[in-house]
């Protein structure tokens, strides 16, 4: 792969990681507002946790992808 291409794999993941990241910053709303809720849905809350946590396993791997940890 030439270093052009690896440029553009690199900026299509950093979008992607910011696309996510806001994505997790929505649910993370969503079940705020839920929680304030008095009676709140525990099936909606319990789904909408569950994606967070998808999401923050995706974000994780993406950034492990673009900022590899390297031991020197």
């Amino acid at each position: 792969m030439n270093t052009s291409a690896k440029m553009e794999q690199d900026e299509v993941l950093r979008v992607k990681l910011e696309v996510l990241k806001r994505e997790h910053r929505d649910l993370d709303e969503a079940i705020d507002a839920l929680h304030e809720r008095s009676a709140s849905d525990m099936l909606t809350l319990r789904r909408l946790k569950k994606q967070k946590l998808a999401l923050k396993d995706q974000i994780v791997a993406l950034q492990d992808r673009i900022f590899p940890d390297i031991i020197a």
